[in-house]
């Protein structure tokens, strides 16, 4: 499932790629590729934007079969009990054969959207309310104790029997709930729109605590949660709109810490590796290092474009993605980067986007901050190949898909 587990770690028990071979081999599709893909029993199923999930053989990268929704597979799917479990933005959530991708069952929520406000980012005209073309992802299932879990567009937390589809409960938030619910020791934890941070009851979806984090009534750029967060010893970590990153007890909700990031959005989930928490952001694009139990600063990596795919570690190794289309290989040990890869789209039209410093020219691409104008830019900066997708490992290789189009393997 995302991020590998029900505490959405991100660490892969696989030898990964310290040293970059090349490209294994590259599936293209027909829209832009923001799913995270699953792997299990040679098989990598992976949704695209361009309505269809996909299952792919591992070894050779050839088509074993799709499944076709009529909109976005933003949704990283989920695998078990030889079932695929995802969501599409036609507001369906879905389960397909592991096997042959024929339809089980699918459950219709309220009304799959984006987040939606008014003068969105400073954006004109100022009473018009806009979809945040910034809410990328669509909420990615959990499946724990016979059920799936997860968030939708209509404010809902779902719990459905994952045999059948059909509902076991479900929670109302005040807004959208894009980000992916983790589960340990019969807790649900998950982030909302409405700029709560819930707990909940995964047998009973009866709230446990809530945590309120940042508002901004006037544009709503610092407000939300995106990430989905990461569970371990006890604490809850993930991101947030607002500029923050923080560390809940689990138990109680209480605030642990807060590591403030001077404006810029935590879209990224974290990872939690050896007493160390490693998380992103976006427009300073920072790799922050900070200690799990108290926050203080460890170190900080300086990249150049945004960050929104989310760290992963194997081994020795975190691989971290960027908006410029470059996956980034660290040794753990140094802190170093030990290999770069780039997308064919960065290849074809990073530098044309590019300032030359490397940072994103902006400029090149956005000629008004008319919400339409935003949405043309934010489609030529994608030209780039960015990656939205988290890196995923199984075994010698790494898998991410691209706004390219493409699921790379790389070995």
């Amino acid at each position: 499932m995302f991020r590998n587990d029900l505490t959405h770690s991100g660490v892969y028990a696989a030898a990964g790629v310290p040293r970059l071979n090349g490209v294994k081999w590259a599936f293209h599709t027909q829209g832009e590729v923001v799913s995270s893909p699953a792997i299990v029993g040679g098989i990598v199923y992976v949704g695209s934007n361009d309505g269809k999930l996909y299952a792919i053989d591992q070894q050779t990268g050839s088509e074993k079969w799709n499944f076709s929704t009529t909109a976005r597979v933003a949704s990283s799917p989920a695998v078990a009990n030889s079932l695929v479990y995802f969501s599409s933005y036609d507001g369906n959530f879905y389960a397909v054969d592991a096997v042959t991708g024929k339809l089980r069952w699918k459950f219709r929520n309220a009304g799959e959207r984006r987040y939606a406000a008014t003068h969105l980012h400073g954006s004109l005209p100022t009473g018009e309310t806009m979809p945040d073309p910034f809410d990328v992802y669509l909420s990615s299932p959990s499946f724990w104790s016979g059920a799936v879990y997860f968030g939708s567009g209509d404010g809902n937390i779902y719990a459905l029997d994952a045999a059948s589809g059909s509902l076991k409960w479900k929670f109302q938030t005040g807004d959208v709930v894009h980000a992916s619910p983790a589960i340990v020791d019969g807790k649900l934890y998950v982030g909302s729109w409405d700029s709560h941070f819930y707990a909940l009851d995964a047998s009973t979806g009866k709230q446990v605590w809530r945590f309120k984090t940042g508002e901004d009534p006037d544009i709503h750029n610092q407000v939300g949660i995106q990430s989905s967060a990461t569970v371990a010893s006890g604490v809850v970590y993930f991101g947030c709109r607002d500029s923050n990153f923080y560390a809940l007890d689990a138990a109680s909700g209480k605030q642990r810490w807060v590591f403030a990031n001077k404006g810029s959005w935590v879209i990224t989930s974290p990872v939690v590796h050896e007493g160390k928490v490693y998380f992103a952001t976006s427009d300073t694009a920072l790799l922050h290092v900070v200690d799990a139990q108290t926050g203080a600063p460890i170190d900080t990596l300086n990249y150049q474009w945004p960050i929104f795919s989310s760290p992963s570690i194997a081994g020795n190794t975190l691989y971290v993605a960027g908006q410029d289309g470059k996956l980034v290989a660290i040794d753990l040990m140094t802190r170093k980067s030990a290999w770069v890869f780039q997308t064919e789209g960065s290849r074809r039209n990073l530098a044309a986007l590019s300032k030359s410093d490397g940072k994103p020219n902006y400029e090149a691409a956005f000629v008004s901050n008319f919400y339409d104008d935003m949405l043309v830019g934010i489609g030529k900066m994608h030209a780039v190949g960015t990656i939205l997708s988290s890196p995923v490992i199984s075994g010698n290789v790494v898998y991410v898909g691209s706004a390219d189009g493409s699921l790379y393997a790389l070995q």
